[in-house]
């Protein structure tokens, strides 16, 4: 019995023993020695990855947005170096014999035996020189890659940009990216990564004595071939982004132009923006450093992370909300003696239109209208503080149907949502006695709700396609396959009869086509538009202009929504350049017209960029009780201003061109 107790110990051991012993081979193989990698009389096997053609994005039109070109990386493997004329090689790639030391100490800590970057990016002339020369840098070989270009200079913070890996990149992905690659950071670029990389191939090519090229290691059966990424046809148009690009030029602001059938976006544009080819291969450090200094911030997205009051842009879903309740119907008349009597507060509206009903109270912008049915709806089951707290729950349930209080869960990162209210969180501030006449500035898009232009353009979706929505999306095809994820094709319902959608349309199809309404500025000829000026107080200097939207009335082909900020009343700015970029989409041409006696021209020159001292903001008002409605008042001028912007990249957010830029 010992016996064979021993013997079974001893197999055992013999196992460990083999085991312990291919593992040190392995690792002498692999690390401890180059025997198998490395031949000292004569030839070198050295691995090289081949990088695959990133895949290149287009706009709807089959337009090239972000395409590739070729650029060089100078590899190094320590183990391989010998002496050689250090002063040439650091002419030829342009550094100093200190920073060439440290290069190669930091390659040498990595891997003595492993080839890593010694110096990126080089340019097709370094490349073409340095190429003549290389069998004179021993251990020294090149690598081709391609980096981004941008043949349009467009839609910056939609495509997005690359930048090296970190470790966590590193270990996000499993070992395919290895230090001095690149990966998407924001953007499309981002979201889309793993299609748009493709798929590295690898070589073992011998070297000789010389560092000279002998051909692939046994006739590269070792090898494998690169696979390109896939191609993506986004939705984005060009010709209206380009447009909007122009027109928010010397301005903060965004648009935002969604496809209602197909919830595909048209337009995305943010601005102060940058030219997408700053941050591309060697200039990407001093630009992202200038561009992350600028106060007008270029590298945030606005039409997904802009926090923004709706201001009377709200109205519309209000009044959706009030019919679904039943509180109203389009023909229930509301008096409007000029202001409204909120508790003991006198809030004044500046339209004393009277009897007002649901199409006048939208078209002229009421607001004692849209005080009045708030207030009904949420007495609608008793006027006690309790019940007016359910009511309130009820509403803004209904309004968390329209995408606003959550992220509508768009196929870019960093998509923001702002809180929107609940019960509790009123009872947290003002105790239980809270009501109607508290948050009585909802009823016009003031107070605790914010939204961004994504927000306002998904609502205008909604309204236009009377009742739903699909999911915001900025790719329509991936690949020879056309793929796209079948959730971008799901309808969501706000659960509002489609009936009660009509009178709202009408309301805002009267505030843009009636010479009373307050969004005439948007105007279209031959082109029923429907819209909604808004005019959100800013507490830090001039109102923002806000206008939301769609065209046309019937079979809509596109909602948009366009902020400016310090631009004034939603008529003076917004209303406009959303006319003009619906025209371009919808016609593919601009009549000559003026808006508020301006043409097309000085609307992209008009110079809105707030100066940067810091004023004192001025006393808000009581919990957004607006007292302003949308103005019927002329478009002012902008008085030209002497923007203290020299000292950061004018190029980033001024055209070449502009002579607002030149002043």
């Amino acid at each position: 019995m010992d016996q064979l107790f021993n013997r079974k110990y001893i197999i055992q051991g013999l196992f460990v023993v083999l085991a312990l012993i291919l593992i040190g081979k392995l690792f002498y193989i692999q690390v401890a020695t180059d025997k198998y990698f490395l031949n000292a009389n004569s030839n070198a096997l050295r691995k090289s990855y081949v990088f695959p053609a990133r895949g290149v994005i287009l706009d709807r039109n089959n337009k090239i947005l972000a395409q590739n070109q070729p650029t060089y990386d100078l590899l190094v493997t320590p183990k391989l170096v010998q002496p050689f004329d250090t002063i040439s090689l650091c002419k030829l790639i342009d550094i100093d014999m200190p920073t060439f030391r440290e290069k190669l100490r930091k390659a040498t800590v990595r891997s003595r035996f492993q080839s890593s970057i010694f110096q990126k990016l080089l340019s097709v002339q370094t490349y073409a020189a340095l190429q003549e020369k290389l069998s004179n840098f021993p251990g020294f070989e090149v690598q081709k890659r391609t980096i981004r270009y941008y043949p349009d200079s467009v839609a910056a913070q939609f495509l997005g940009f690359m930048r090296e890996v970190n470790q966590v990149d590193i270990d996000k992905y499993e070992g395919y990216y290895k230090p001095g690659d690149y990966i998407g950071k924001t953007g499309i670029e981002k979201s889309y990564e793993e299609y748009l990389r493709g798929t590295k191939g690898v070589r073992h090519i011998l070297y000789n004595a010389k560092n000279v090229a002998q051909g692939s290691y046994d006739d590269g059966r070792l090898d494998s071939l690169s696979i390109a990424g896939d191609n993506i046809v986004s939705t984005i148009d060009s010709r209206i982004q380009k447009l909007g690009e122009e027109l928010l030029a010397n301005k903060v602001g965004s648009v935002v132009a969604i496809e209602p059938s197909t919830g595909e976006i048209l337009a995305f544009v943010s601005s102060p923006g940058y030219d997408p080819n700053k941050l591309v291969g060697n200039n990407f450090s001093p630009n992202y450093r200038q561009f992350t200094a600028n106060p007008y911030r270029p590298l945030f997205i606005r039409p997904l992370q802009g926090k923004y009051s709706p201001g009377s842009a709200f109205k519309p879903l209000d009044a959706l909300i009030a019919l679904s309740e039943g509180v109203v119907n389009p023909n229930t008349t509301i008096f409007c003696p000029g202001y409204y009597i909120a508790g003991n507060r006198k809030l004044s509206c500046e339209h004393r239109d009277l009897n007002t009903n649901l199409r006048w109270g939208l078209s002229r912008s009421c607001n004692t209208y849209f005080w009045s049915i708030f207030a009904k709806m949420l007495t609608k089951n008793g006027s006690s503080r309790a019940k007016q707290q359910a009511a309130y729950d009820v509403w803004q349930n209904k309004v968390r149907k329209f995408g606003i209080g959550d992220t509508l869960g768009i196929d870019l990162p960093s998509e923001k949502a702002f809180k929107l209210y609940r019960p509790k969180d009123y009872t947290q501030m003002y105790g239980k006695r809270w009501g109607n006449t508290t948050i009585i500035s909802l009823a016009i898009g003031q107070g605790e709700i914010s939204t961004t232009p994504l927000q306002m353009a998904n609502i205008m979706a909604i309204i236009a396609n009377r009742g739903y929505y699909l999911k915001p999306h900025v790719v329509k095809a991936i690949g020879d396959e056309k793929k796209i994820d079948p959730k971008y094709k799901q309808k969501h319902f706000v659960d509002i009869d489609a009936k009660h959608f009509e009178p709202v349309i009408d309301g805002m199809q009267d505030a843009v086509n009636t010479n009373t309404g307050t969004a005439t500025e948007s105007r279209i000829r031959n082109i029923l538009m429907c819209g909604k000026t808004g005019t959100v107080q800013n507490n830090r200097g001039k109102n923002h202009s806000v206008f939301i939207g769609f065209a046309p009335r019937d079979n809509p082909k596109i909602a948009i929504a366009v902020i400016i900020e310090n631009g004034g009343y939603g008529g003076a700015y917004a209303a406009p350049i959303a006319s003009f970029i619906t025209e371009k989409y919808l016609t593919d041409s601009l009549e000559p017209r003026r808006i508020n006696g301006a043409t097309l021209q000085q609307y992209k020159d008009d110079n809105l960029l707030p100066a940067l001292k810091m004023d004192k903001p001025k006393k808000p008002l009581s919990k957004a009780d607006s007292t302003k409605a949308d103005s019927l008042k002329k478009r002012p001028l902008p008085a030209k201003q002497n923007v203290a912007i020299n000292k950061f990249n004018k190029e980033a957010i001024l055209p070449k061109n502009n002579a607002a830029a030149k002043q």
